[in-house]
């Protein structure tokens, strides 16, 4: 749980720490948590009456109170600690111990399933690359867009109310992947000393902000026959063209640079993604995040290893086809309470909602659109409307898509 979000913060929130009731922000908090760290106490949120139980980590610049591990579901809808139960994931099958806690410290370990690093004993353009769109693991690692889901989930950017309208450009968005990055670790690296998101661009601070840039990628420069660290890129794609050998990528924010891409991996890549490279040129509204590993050759070219593609709607909430964005468009529009579903590395057969509502009292409602790629459909009884495929509450499903999308449930929970 973080104890500040700046300009996305929900709600306010209060601990009992040590028998004390405290506000977050309010005076002998940090002090309060502190002690509770050095007497190994466990901080309760007290969303509930009873609260939920939290613990203490110790973090650069002093403490932070996190939710304990699968405790998220415990919370209020409507507490800046809760998130959506598993069966609304399915990540137990998917992930399994891809992603570990340290208790003790808060720092969380990554298993990935692609590479830091290479051997750079060949010219850039015959390097070994891959488009990395994800697959389920038999041995839970994370590919490289549930990494990206994992991350975007940490941010809390699928969690939307109507406060967030207006305040969510690139600047809140990278200030919130780098904090989530914050305590997490992969390939005995941590995650952030790799990351490499753009800061936003600005003219006049054209030099400075180049200088920053080429200051981090100069740690990854290739050496003949050594081992190359590679950098992980997430950034706004602003496109990808062919060029004489391979393609080029450029992503907003970085107007003098651009990524080299060999000619297999441009092809992997308009195969696999072209429904969302189709989708995203086709309406204007839509941002395209890319996620990439790179590094930079003998010549100082920065080329891409492997990547993965999500589109995202212009409140930054990811969605899979043009039927998720009418939905969320709609529901924030509406100035709903809802957090977006992640896939992870599920396959598309399984049936899983695309979002679910947190303003109304059956919270969390599950909202499924009804595709025919769902193999699944004896899941759901097709006689109810309000009948949830995982067992667990009653929900929203939007059956035929080719129709109006039927009326949503009305709020019936007051500031969640």
């Amino acid at each position: 749980m973080k104890t500040s979000a700046g300009d996305m913060e929900a709600l306010t929130a209060a601990y009992e720490v040590g028998g004390r009731r405290f506000e977050i922000g309010s005076p002998g908090l940090v002090a309060a948590i502190a002690e509770a760290y050095a007497a190994r106490l466990r901080p309760r949120c007290m969303c509930f009456a009873e609260g939920v139980e939290m613990y203490v980590a110790r973090v650069a610049n002093g403490h932070i109170v996190k939710r304990m591990p699968g405790t998220g579901s415990r919370h209020a809808p409507n507490c800046p600690s809760y998130e959506l139960p598993a069966e609304f994931y399915e990540l137990n099958q998917t992930l399994g111990s891809a992603i570990t806690e340290d208790l003790s410290t808060g720092n969380i370990t990554l298993k990935l399933d692609f590479s830091l690093s290479k051997l750079d004993r060949r010219p850039a353009t015959s390097a070994p690359c891959r488009v990395n769109g994800g697959s389920v693991s038999r041995d839970a690692r994370l590919s490289m867009r549930s990494l990206l889901h994992y991350l975007w989930d940490q941010a809390e950017l699928t969690h939307w109310h109507p406060g967030f309208e207006g305040k969510r450009s690139w600047a809140t968005v990278r200030r919130h992947l780098l904090r989530a990055a914050e305590g997490k670790f992969a390939r005995h690296a941590e995650l952030l000393g790799r990351l490499y998101v753009p800061e936003v661009f600005c003219v006049p601070r054209r030099d400075e902000i180049n200088a920053r840039r080429i200051a981090r990628c100069a740690r990854i420069s290739a050496a003949q026959g050594r081992a190359q660290h590679l950098m992980l890129l997430i950034a706004e794609l602003k496109e990808i063209v062919p060029t004489r050998f391979g393609a080029r990528a450029t992503v907003k924010h970085l107007p003098d640079l651009a990524f080299a891409l060999d000619e297999r991996l441009y092809r992997r890549l308009c195969r696999r993604f072209e429904p969302e490279l189709s989708m995203w040129g086709s309406a204007p509204d839509l941002h395209m995040v890319i996620i990439a590993t790179f590094g930079v050759s003998t010549l100082g070219v920065p080329t891409i290893s492997e990547l993965s593609l999500m589109p995202v709607n212009r409140q930054w909430l990811p969605v899979q086809d043009t039927f998720e964005c009418l939905l969320l468009d709609t529901l924030a529009r509406e100035n709903r309470h809802f957090i977006k579903v992640l896939r992870y590395d599920m396959p598309l057969e399984v049936l899983l909602p695309a979002a679910a509502l947190t303003d109304i009292e059956q919270s969390p409602l599950a909202l499924y659109l009804w595709r025919s790629l769902d193999v699944d459909q004896s899941a759901v009884n097709p006689t109810l409307d309000h009948t949830d495929p995982l067992g667990t509450t009653s929900a929203w499903v939007w059956r035929d898509l080719g129709a109006e999308m039927p009326p949503l449930p009305r709020p019936t929970m007051q500031g969640s």
